[in-house]
């Protein structure tokens, strides 16, 4: 996530919501307490457990997204300690996701830019197949700040995604719509490789992204689960899966303005995603409810050197990736 903004803009100023149409959601409580080996008591539940509204869509196995964070962490320290835009550390990054993606029978492919003086990238995987007028796109910046590898920030929601990617792979998934996913670059310096998609696209092209749904730092080691409230169907599918799973969300305001979205709901693309905090810190009344310590950070190593692979918070992780592979299979129907 970049750096704050000192203002946001009041709700008055916001462009209205555009509804995207999803199949009528249910669900039901549960419990979700699976050991994983190597981390904490992972909050995704099993096949038997998990609601009847997401029966058709995958569990992301939290194994295979650390997995990703491993590698991402990996490129960062054999590339000066960083994954940042313009750097040997960015590219490496970028070719690892794209060779993965290539392997699975996306349709890759890269769009350039400059920023700072430097050229950078940004990844677009299309799944083949889905109407082309109805677009269900996903995605997360891929690039860190040069202070750090960025392994929350933003390995995880990268890392996410692309286990989404290959789950639909995976699966043979044929979806009413089609699939986009995308990594984007120099995030960091302001948005950057995402407003330059979105300026790319012709009107026509905007109309056809049904939805924009964007993931950025999803494993925050005091983690919080916060839901965008933008389009209100985006809103529903996400708060309807996790009410299933018994875990309350509150609405996402950090982070308002300052991802990747704001520039498709800027153009009039509907957006949401998930967040599980930054710097905020959080609340008596946020600790009673998910746990964590108090007063202190949802990410204290947030846009820091101590943003590796141990800054990352096994339960929230799990969760946030089942989540969004649930959104792109209800909302893609």
């Amino acid at each position: 996530m970049k750096l704050p903004q000192s203002v946001r803009l009041p709700q008055s100023l916001r462009l209205p919501r555009s509804p995207l149409s999803g199949r009528a959601l249910t669900a039901g409580a549960v419990a979700v307490a699976t050991l994983m080996a190597g981390g904490s008591a992972a909050g995704a539940a099993s096949a038997a457990e998990r609601p009847a509204a997401v029966a058709d869509a995958p569990d992301i196995p939290v194994a295979n997204v650390k997995a990703h964070l491993a590698q991402l962490q990996s490129i960062a320290t054999a590339n000066g300690g960083n994954r940042a835009h313009g750097r040997p550390g960015y590219q490496a990054s970028l070719d690892y996701v794209r060779a993965e993606l290539d392997a699975a029978g996306f349709t890759t492919s890269l769009q350039e830019f400059t920023a700072s003086g430097r050229t950078g990238y940004n990844l677009i995987a299309d799944w083949p197949g889905g109407d082309a007028d109805q677009v269900v796109m996903s995605g997360a910046h891929l690039d860190s700040v040069t202070s750090g590898p960025g392994i929350n920030d933003n390995g995880s929601g990268s890392s996410a995604v692309l286990e989404t990617a290959l789950a639909v792979a995976r699966s043979g998934y044929q979806p009413t719509k089609h699939l986009r996913f995308a990594w984007w670059g120099a995030e960091e310096l302001g948005l950057v490789g995402s407003s330059h998609y979105v300026d790319s696209l012709g009107s026509a092209d905007r109309e056809k992204i049904s939805g924009y749904l964007n993931f950025d730092m999803i494993g925050s080691p005091n983690p919080g689960y916060f839901v965008y409230d933008d389009d209100p169907t985006i809103e529903k599918t996400f708060k309807d899966y996790f009410a299933g799973l018994g875990i309350t969300t509150e609405i996402e305001t950090e982070g308002d303005g300052r991802s990747d979205h704001a520039p498709f709901k800027n153009a009039g693309v509907p957006v949401g995603g998930l967040f599980s905090g930054a710097d905020y810190r959080k609340t008596s009344a946020q600790a009673a409810e998910w746990g964590g310590t108090v007063g202190e950070p949802f990410d204290p190593c947030y846009h820091s050197s101590c943003d590796t692979t141990a800054n990352v918070d096994d339960t929230a992780l799990d969760r946030n990736s089942d989540a969004i592979a649930y959104a792109v299979w209800e909302l893609s129907q």
